[in-house]
């Protein structure tokens, strides 16, 4: 699959730089970079510097907060 696809199927903003933060089961919070798609999956390659050498694969909607765009979610 593509960045595209995963955008248009999931509805969510993932692009190639941008930055995400994702909660591990126990809570913790971390920073990550998504720099692609794995190929023949919906899933996400998400850097997380400090935590694993390589990008990792993650759902593009489980436990991810994608950055709020300037003027939107505020009331």
């Amino acid at each position: 699959m593509s960045l595209d696809y995963i955008r248009r199927y999931y509805g969510v903003p993932a692009y190639e730089g941008t930055q995400i933060t994702y909660t591990w089961p126990a809570g913790e919070r971390h920073t990550g970079t998504i720099v692609g798609a794995y190929v023949g999956t919906a899933h996400l390659k998400v850097s997380l510097p400090g935590l694993y050498d390589e990008p990792v694969p993650m759902h593009p909607t489980w436990e991810i907060e994608y950055p709020v765009p300037a003027g939107e979610g505020h009331q």
